[in-house]
């Protein structure tokens, strides 16, 4: 259910972008696996049109695209590093290829466009303006509490240590241990 809204969904995208299809073309009966742990795991089949029919998952994939689930709004909303966080398996080619469509296609004019024929251009901007808003919400908020996170953990509770204080707490060591090496040196020409 699921593999057949995303293959459709993928589709859409891909007949809005006739230039992506004519670039998949050269992939034509290649594989691909989409991993999204422990979400998603699927397969598609790039066809002579260049659109993506569903594969069966026994199918070796020529290639693997694996990237983690707090990555997809990243990827959503076309973040800059959110394509280096996907693992490559396989044809390095064609996911190099399948990750510079992802770059280039525009979700949000695709939207606005689908939504202009419906309630007109100004809404349809609006609304695609409001719904990348709300695809990007969680995870500013996670990036901040992980921030705040942070920074309460070595500023006010000691519970993670700073970088320096760690190089700090190594440097007395050292000197502790020169401390005790010449201190076991004396020890032993004093009972000679």
């Amino acid at each position: 259910m699921l593999t057949s809204v995303v293959t459709t969904s993928i589709n859409h995208v891909l007949r809005n972008e006739r230039w992506a299809c004519r670039r998949l073309q050269t992939y034509t009966g290649k594989t691909v696996g989409i991993r999204v742990p422990p979400l998603v795991n699927f397969s598609v089949l790039i066809d002579a049109a260049g659109e993506m029919q569903q594969a069966s998952n026994a199918m070796c994939a020529d290639t693997t695209l694996t990237f983690s689930p707090l990555i997809v709004s990243k990827l959503l909303t076309r973040e800059a590093g959110a394509f280096d966080a996907i693992a490559i398996t396989g044809d390095q080619s064609l996911a190099d290829e399948l990750i510079a469509i992802g770059k280039q296609i525009d979700l949000r004019v695709i939207l606005e466009q689908d939504l202009s024929k419906t309630i007109g251009d100004i809404p349809a901007h609006r609304v695609a303006q409001a719904s990348e808003h709300l695809i990007r919400w969680p995870v500013d908020n996670v990036d901040r509490l992980s921030q705040a996170l942070t920074e309460y953990w070595t500023e006010e509770s000691g519970f993670l240590t700073k970088p320096t204080g760690i190089e700090h707490f190594a440097q007395e060591v050292q000197n502790l241990r020169f401390d005790v090496e010449q201190l076991e040196q004396r020890l032993n020409r004093l009972t000679r």
